[in-house]
């Protein structure tokens, strides 16, 4: 069976479907770094990465936000835009006009393992936007995109552009391309037992007897 975005939206979580991935031998999928979501959004994020490698730089260039735009300007409906950094907080890379332009491409929200700003005027939009920091400064001249639907790695998980990411207070999970089917399935199937196990421990059954009667924790 093939679930939806919207299915994913309205019965997951980042933590089952870490879960799931676990089971299918994925135990590295969430990145090792704390990227809060900066505009306040607390739905589930869910959509397909359109990834971004950027770089630093010193130097002056003729279009500094070529490539950038055409990033935002490629999304689709159910993106989410990816710009790896490699944790560079050197300025800020996304901001109200870009979180305005990929809203109307259909962007649901965006993962910046760098910095971000305009951060009050993006939290009106409800466009969740997890980062690494914020900071005031404009990325003309000092950061720049160099490649886009590349693979590209934030806090040690490869992401390809199509990968499914789930985001939420509890952290990000990148889901690849070629497994998500089995992890989806198994995600939905940890949730129905987490009910099961949950109602149980409502109705009076220890944790202990829970466990081993439904074997979910």
């Amino acid at each position: 069976m093939n679930f939806s975005l919207k299915e994913m939206r309205q019965s997951l979580f980042t933590a089952v479907v870490c879960d799931a991935l676990d089971e299918l031998g994925y135990r590295n999928q969430a990145p090792n770094l704390q990227l809060p979501c900066f505009t306040g959004v607390q739905e589930l994020l869910v959509g397909r990465s359109k990834t971004t490698q950027w770089e630093d730089m010193d130097y002056e260039v003729p279009n500094p936000y070529e490539l950038e735009l055409k990033a935002v300007d490629e999304c689709q409906e159910d993106h989410v835009f990816v710009a790896s950094t490699g944790n560079s907080i050197r300025s800020a890379i996304w901001g109200e006009l870009l979180t305005t332009a990929a809203i109307n491409r259909g962007c649901v929200g965006a993962i910046i393992d760098g910095a971000v700003r305009d951060i009050h005027k993006i939290s009106k939009m409800n466009f969740p936007v997890y980062a690494q920091g914020s900071s005031p400064y404009d990325s003309q001249n000092r950061q720049h995109v160099i490649a886009i639907d590349t693979q590209v790695e934030i806090g040690g998980v490869p992401i390809q552009s199509g990968d499914l990411i789930f985001a939420d207070q509890d952290g990000i999970v990148v889901v690849p391309q070629e497994i998500e089917a089995q992890a989806i399935k198994a995600a939905f199937a940890k949730v129905s037992g987490e009910n099961r196990t949950r109602d149980a421990i409502r109705d009076g059954m220890s944790a202990t007897e829970a466990y081993e009667r439904y074997g979910i924790l």
